[in-house]
This record gives C-alpha cells, sequence and structure tokens, in this order.
C-alpha cells in the first residue's frame, strides 16, 4: 500500500515539474504585480537588506516578505530572469498538487486523490497561476492548510496531544499566510469560523487553554516580520501598511474595479472545466449525508468547510471595491474538491449526467476557444478595425499597430478545444463517462499550456514589448529612467536601476525641471498631451506602439 502511494508522489511530482518549470522564462514579465514582486526581490539582492521590502529603493509596505524572500532565493541562484522569478510558483504548483492527492487519499480513496489533483491542474487559471510571478499561489495554499489541520482538529478529539499539534499547525499556516500577503489570510479563517459557529449553533468548539494556543501561535508566526521592523527603526511602515489594507477594501484601484458579479464570471470562465462540474456538488446543503460509504464523517466535515471557504472569499471579494482575477483565486481550492467529488460520484454511477452540464461545458469551450482564433484574424485585418473607428482608446489603437508574427495556425489549439471537449461528451452520452470526464480535462490541460507558450508571448508584445525593449536598451547605462503619467514598475527591473546616491533623483518633478546630473530618460503613453509644452527641456526620442520615448540630456538647466 505505501510503496504505491509512493509511486503516486513520485509520478504527480514528476508530471508536476514537466508542467509549470518548463518555459518559465518565455515572455516577459507582465505590469504590475509580477514585475512588483520581482523588483522587490531583485532589490533585496542589490542592497543586501533582507528585512525590509523596498520598491525603486523606497519603503514598500504593500506586501510581507515571505514570497519575495523566496523569489530573491531562486534569483540568487538562477540569475535575475523570469525564470527566476517565477520559479517558486512552479514549485508551489508541484506541492499543491501532492497536497491534494494525499488529502484527498486520506479523505476518500486514491483514486480520489487522482482525480482533485488533476481537476486542479487541468482547469485554465488554476493551472496557469503556478506559471506566474504574482503572491497568490502561496497565499493561497497556506490559508488552505491552517483551514485543512483547523478541520482535522475539529474531526477527532480522541487523542489531545495529537489535535494540540493539529491546532498549532493551523495557527502556523495562517501566520504564514499574514506573513505572505497580510491580514485578509486571518479574516478569511475568522470568517470561515464564524460561518462553521452559526451552522452548528454556536456549540462549544475550543476550550480557553487552546484558544490561547492559536491565539499565541498565530501571533508569534504572523508578527515576525513587524517585530522585524520595529527593531530596525521601520515602525512607519507598520502604520502604512495596514492603512493600505483598508483601503483597499474601501475603494477601488484605479483601473481595477468591477460590478458585484465580477468574480462569479471570473471563476465561471476562468475555471473551466472545473467550474462546470462543481456546480452539481452545490446542490447538495450543508452536512447533507453523502451517498458513498466511502465518504466518511471526516469527509463530510471537509465538504462543509469547502462550501463555507468558498462563499466567504467569493462574496467578501464581490464586496470589496478593488476587482482584481486573482482576488477569488482561494476560491479554486474548494471549487476543485467540489468538481473531484462531482466526478467521483459520476464515476461510481452515485450521480447522473445531467445535459445542461454538456451544453455549458461546450459553451464556455467554444467561448474560450474563439477568443484564441479571433487573435490572429484580428491582427491580419487591424488595419481595416483601426480605419473604422470602432477603438476610441488612442493607446489601444496604437498597441494593435505592433508587428506582431502569427502563423495562422494558432486558431488551432481553440479548435482541439472544441473538437475535443466534443468528442468528450460524446463518450459520455454513451454512458463512458470515466475516459469523456478525464479526457476533458486532458483537453483543457493541453489547451491552456499551449495557449500559455504560444498565446501568452504574442499579447505581451502589443500591451508592453515596446517599452520592455527600450528599458532593456538602457541596461548598464549610468543614467535615470522614470515613467510619465502612468504606473509601472517594469522600468525598475528591466533597466537593472541601481541605488542612487542622489535622492533628488526619487522625485519626477526634479528629473523633469532640475538639474540633473545624468543622461534622463522618460516613457509616457501617447495619450499624455502637453509634454512638450510643459517640458521643453525634453526631446521626443520615438514612439512606438502607443508608447513614447523621451531624453533629458545633463546640465540641461
Amino acid at each position: 500500500m505505501r510503496s504505491i502511494v509512493l509511486r503516486y508522489n513520485v509520478l504527480i511530482a514528476i508530471v508536476a515539474l514537466l508542467m509549470f518549470v518548463p518555459f518559465l522564462g518565455a515572455v516577459h514579465l507582465f505590469d504590475w504585480d509580477e514585475i512588483n514582486f520581482a523588483e522587490c526581490a531583485r532589490e533585496m539582492l542589490v542592497t543586501k537588506d533582507y528585512f525590509s521590502v523596498k520598491i525603486n529603493f523606497q519603503p514598500f509596505w504593500e506586501k510581507p516578505p515571505i514570497f519575495i524572500w523566496m523569489q530573491a532565493l531562486s534569483m540568487k541562484t538562477f540569475g535575475v530572469t523570469e525564470f527566476a522569478a517565477r520559479l517558486p510558483n512552479a514549485i508551489c504548483g508541484c506541492i499543491t498538487l501532492l497536497i491534494l492527492f494525499n488529502i484527498g487519499r486520506k479523505l476518500v480513496d486514491e483514486k480520489f486523490g487522482l482525480i482533485w489533483a488533476l481537476a486542479y491542474a487541468g482547469s485554465f487559471l488554476p493551472h496557469f497561476y503556478f506559471k506566474s510571478g504574482i503572491i497568490d499561489p502561496w497565499f493561497n495554499l497556506f490559508i488552505f492548510c491552517g483551514i485543512y489541520y483547523f478541520i482535522l482538529f475539529l474531526s477527532d478529539n480522541s487523542e489531545e496531544n495529537k489535535n494540540i499539534g493539529r491546532l498549532v499547525l493551523s495557527a502556523l499556516f495562517i501566520g504564514l499566510g499574514v506573513l505572505t500577503k497580510g491580514p485578509v489570510a486571518l479574516l478569511v479563517f475568522s470568517l470561515c469560523f464564524l460561518v462553521y459557529l452559526i451552522v452548528k449553533r454556536f456549540q462549544p468548539i475550543l476550550s480557553f487553554k487552546q484558544i490561547l494556543i492559536y491565539v499565541f501561535v498565530f501571533v508569534f508566526v504572523g508578527s515576525l516580520w513587524f517585530l522585524m521592523l520595529l527593531l530596525t527603526g521601520n515602525s512607519a511602515i507598520i502604520k502604512e501598511f495596514f492603512l493600505y489594507q483598508v483601503r483597499l477594501f474601501n475603494t477601488q484601484d484605479s483601473g481595477h474595479g468591477g460590478p458585484f458579479f465580477y468574480h462569479w464570471i471570473v471563476l465561471l470562465i476562468g475555471c473551466f472545466p472545473l467550474s462546470i462540474l462543481a456546480l452539481r456538488a452545490f446542490s447538495f446543503k450543508f452536512g447533507r449525508t453523502l451517498d458513498s460509504e466511502l465518504f466518511t464523517s471526516k469527509s463530510q466535515l471537509f465538504k462543509l468547510w469547502m462550501m463555507i471557504l468558498f462563499w466567504v472569499v467569493l462574496i467578501l471579494f464581490s464586496i470589496v471595491k478593488t476587482k482584481i482575477v486573482h482576488y477569488s483565486s482561494l476560491c479554486y481550492f474548494p471549487l476543485s474538491f467540489l468538481g473531484a467529488y462531482t466526478i467521483y460520484k459520476l464515476m461510481n454511477g452515485e450521480m447522473q449526467w445531467k445535459k445542461y452540464s454538456g451544453i455549458l461545458l461546450m459553451s464556455i469551450a467554444s467561448l474560450i476557444a474563439i477568443a484564441i482564433a479571433v487573435l490572429p484574424i484580428i491582427d491580419k485585418n487591424k488595419q481595416s478595425i483601426i480605419d473604422s473607428n470602432i477603438i476610441k482608446d488612442n493607446f489601444a489603437v496604437e498597441n494593435l499597430k505592433a508587428n506582431v508574427h502569427w502563423s495562422g495556425f494558432e486558431g488551432l489549439i481553440g479548435a482541439i478545444l472544441i473538437v475535443g471537449v466534443g468528442v468528450m461528451l460524446i463518450l459520455i452520452k454513451r454512458k463512458r463517462i470515466k475516459e469523456g470526464v478525464l479526457g476533458i480535462f486532458i483537453i483543457s490541460l493541453f489547451s491552456v499550456n499551449m495557449a500559455t507558450l504560444v498565446i501568452a508571448p504574442r499579447i505581451e508584445k502589443y500591451s508592453q514589448g515596446a517599452a520592455i525593449e527600450f528599458y532593456e536598451y538602457l541596461q548598464n547605462k549610468d543614467c535615470y529612467v522614470e515613467t510619465i503619467g502612468f504606473k509601472s514598475y517594469a522600468y525598475l527591473f528591466y533597466s537593472h536601476k541601481k541605488e542612487q546616491t542622489n535622492k533628488n533623483s526619487y522625485m519626477l518633478e526634479w528629473l523633469l525641471t532640475g538639474p540633473v546630473d545624468k543622461p534622463t530618460y522618460f516613457v509616457s503613453k501617447i495619450t499624455e498631451e502637453n509634454i512638450q509644452t510643459n517640458y521643453p527641456e525634453l526631446k521626443e526620442l520615438y514612439r512606438k506602439n502607443g508608447f513614447v520615448f523621451w531624453y533629458r540630456k545633463v546640465n540641461s538647466k
């Protein structure tokens, strides 16, 4: 038995590494988040200050340091590259799939664990995030582990010492979540616990001793970074950090608004095909007895918590004013469990396939396929589109003018997705449920990998390619570089900016009008008007794909 489990773990680890590690550096990091965190890590290496997080060599209070430490270690080992910036999440992907398999086999059996791991890896956004350089995969994993160990604590009180250990591990992981992205980790856990208490009608769950242990471990772990800031004289960062967290909930971040149902749509389409299959699990009420004898009271409790976690995260971030895709990414864990639960019961004949599931799967597959197939068509006909004045944003119009090579075969990715899903649905209709459902996830896995490899680099050339090209040209040049009128971290990372001895150089107005002591370069968007009028000393070098590049000579004033 142990040898079989070991073989499964080794197989999952190898397959995960093959899925997530190759081609990590095939496309530049994307502004803002990816480059933001990578730049923080790069500056740690430059300054050799690993206790405080900096961006543009100024204190950065928006995020704690755990993920940035991971990136710094990766960059120390593999160099300051896109590969190194994304490697921690590829490793997170491998660990996540192993954790899902092992939790699944303990809750039900090996078959369920394998289904769960495949369902997670074979869905679009969950898979894609392990090839990114953003914080959320590790943040979500820590919260999930904290909740899992708390469920274990609730499910078995037979051995007090063992149970205290589970409580400690739960507090430890929630504390690590706080050190990764902030107090949202505690907020999510606390809200889930509150909902659980309501469902259980406030039955006593924790003794006073257990509460003290949990609080002590959580505070000890979660406050380590803040303690380091206090000891290094950076207490002002703590205040700014918490003020930022409050602003994030109460106000809409620039360019990141959206309707209340924004995340509902993101999860339905972005988590294809997992989201469609998971819908069936929502028809079961909290705490309802599961049909299969393999589903124990522990797995019923776990399902209840997954339902709670899903709705808490979805509703919480639907209320939050700022709407960003990855804010609801913690939902991937409960959604994947519920999807695996549906698949498992379908395979065992305990649940019947519904026609609407096939319709939804085909509809969303078609939507994704059309989106992929239309890209080279848009590029081929871009001059006609531009001349028609359909696009009102001048920056977007100039982006579209980028010289991007499309072979014309990229649409095959979408075609394979549609045809593949269609064939699998035919198998399902013929009662070959196992082959059909698993086949859909394998086709999805292929499609998301090909889209990441083929489509993402071309999209990047439209959106930021010209600017990245300019920043890379400035590498190793003794100069200043800054943006005008838009927020970016790309110029820092891709110009390899060094810490400046002249503190005035961190002020945009001084760079624009002051007595600069180095050649100074600026980047603006084409929509930024009156730059030449307001700053006559700036000389336009050239403009490309929506960006305008400027130069100001030394001692020009």
